[in-house]
């Protein structure tokens, strides 16, 4: 019998605010010392009342105008009644009732083509501190740092069906949430968590099997392996008795390659949601609902069409630069200084993805003064600076976004010199120590001369127009 797998995903995504949810602790713990970023509100101490960061809300609705949502224009906090170490209130402030987002719609592409898949809600809540766990002593350490920090979680319909499905769907959310500027979605720094729930029915069946879920996954590869893996645990009992399923959470263990039971899953009812007293509904008005939508990025498949019809692009080049808004946005402010959309696409996805990728950072961690770009493509361009010693102004203008690359090429003797006489002698003193080159290129093999160009360029350091000096190179060979 064939199998096919229903999956629906519970995204959480932590937004790029400065400040928590409901009080003013910086929002920014990454890598922070542990409790250095906590007070009273966020530690749930009696008395403390919560208030409700109005960006937050912006962001929710944001996130939600993105992913083609209705906006509930009338939006409550509940309570989420639960015990956890990592949860000093011992309930998490969450919407239940009414979230601030339902019904929305993302479309991803797979080699199988294109689908829809539905959005069931985006509600906004608070994260939940950290546990460290200490094998060495034996310990377990709670750290509260990230507890408070905003969050969204974007529930889906379970429209999925694959791992490849999954994963274009992650990548979907994360573009569109980066470009609306509300999320940073890095996995790696927990950022962007995901809970996989995980059924197998026959196919054909339009009746849903037994629902599993798989908590806090945060790596695209882990996620994939462990649906592969779930899946075939799932048919495994089916068809052969190997074990009862049963709707239940699991951990997924990297190393192993396998899920374990953690508990048995909790209904709505266990968690007994009810509204928050200490936190008054928000009222999204006309004026306030509109300035959200007014300010919405471009869409990516819009920017890629406006790039390929109206700018020129290729379709390739529009592909790859529509991959991060943070090379889009470069991308537009080098083609408006130098005027050409070739040469600023070809120095991003070229010279600025190589240092990316020596540096191990991803097209989102661009930080380029575009207009700096474009200003060097210019001088380049012009004949002014060297290809080579561009390539060198562009690596120094990603440790200082401040260079000004005309001031900084002048300081450091990367102009093009013009001086002839400077040109010559070093012509001949490249000429004199290779005699060889010489012979050979005075016997027809035009090629020699490469050799003769290397060395003067050596000792110009790059700053000769390369036209002038193969005539000069030339024009001294001749003479002998």
């Amino acid at each position: 019998m064939k199998y096919e797998t229903v999956i629906g995903l519970e995204v959480h995504v932590e937004l790029a605010t400065k400040s928590k949810i409901f009080c003013s602790c910086s929002a920014h713990s990454y890598g922070a010392e542990p409790n250095a970023h906590v007070c009273p509100a966020c530690c749930g101490m009696p008395g403390m009342l919560p208030v409700v960061n109005k960006r937050v809300v912006d962001y929710g609705m944001k996130a939600g105008m993105m992913l083609n949502c209705h906006i509930n224009r009338t939006t409550t906090f509940d309570k989420k009644s639960y015990y956890y170490p990592d949860l000093p209130a011992a309930y998490q402030t969450t919407q239940w009732f009414a979230p601030v987002a339902v019904n929305g719609l993302v479309e991803i592409e797979t080699s199988k083509g294109k689908k829809s898949i539905r959005i069931k809600q985006i509600h906004m809540e608070e994260d939940a501190g950290k546990l460290v766990h200490d094998i060495r002593e034996d310990t377990t350490h709670v750290d509260f740092n990230r507890t408070s920090v905003p969050l969204i979680e974007i529930v889906s319909q379970p429209d999925l069906s694959s791992a490849e499905e999954v994963e274009a769907y992650l990548d979907r959310l994360k573009n569109l949430l980066r470009y609306a500027k509300v999320a940073e979605c890095e996995m790696a720094h927990g950022t962007m968590r995901c809970d996989v729930n995980l059924s197998v029915r026959p196919e054909g069946s339009d009746k849903l099997g037994v629902r599993t879920e798989m908590k806090n996954m945060n790596s695209i590869e882990a996620i994939k392996r462990a649906i592969e893996y779930e899946t075939a645990r799932h048919i495994d009992a089916i068809e052969h008795n190997t074990e009862v399923l049963v709707q239940e959470t699991r951990r997924w263990d990297d190393i192993k390659g396998k899920s374990f039971a953690m508990r048995s899953k909790e209904t709505a009812g266990d968690y007994r949601y009810f509204p928050d007293p200490n936190v008054m509904p928000v009222v999204i008005d006309d004026e306030w609902f509109n300035s959200i939508k007014a300010s919405l990025p471009e869409f990516p498949e819009v920017k890629r069409a406006r790039y390929i019809n109206e700018i020129g692009l290729s379709e390739y080049d529009a592909d790859q630069l529509i991959k991060s808004i943070a090379i889009c946005e470069c991308f537009e402010s080098a083609y408006a200084e130098c005027g050409s959309a070739k040469d600023s696409a070809n120095w991003l996805l070229s010279e600025c993805m190589n240092i990316l990728n020596s540096r191990q950072m991803s097209y989102d961690m661009l930080d380029v003064d575009g207009k700096a770009l474009g200003k060097l493509i210019k001088l380049v361009s012009e004949g002014k600076v060297g290809r080579a010693n561009g390539k060198k102004i562009l690596a120094d203008m990603f440790d200082n976004r401040d260079i000004d690359p005309e001031t900084y090429a002048k300081e450091n003797g990367y102009i093009v010199s013009n001086d002839t006489s400077l040109i010559e002698k070093v012509a001949k003193e490249a000429i004199a120590s290779n005699p060889r080159a010489v012979n050979d290129f005075k016997s027809g093999k035009e090629k020699a001369i490469m050799a003769l160009f290397g060395a003067c360029m050596k000792q110009l350091k790059g700053n000769c127009d390369p036209n002038t000096l193969k005539e000069i190179l030339i024009a001294e060979i001749n003479k002998i």
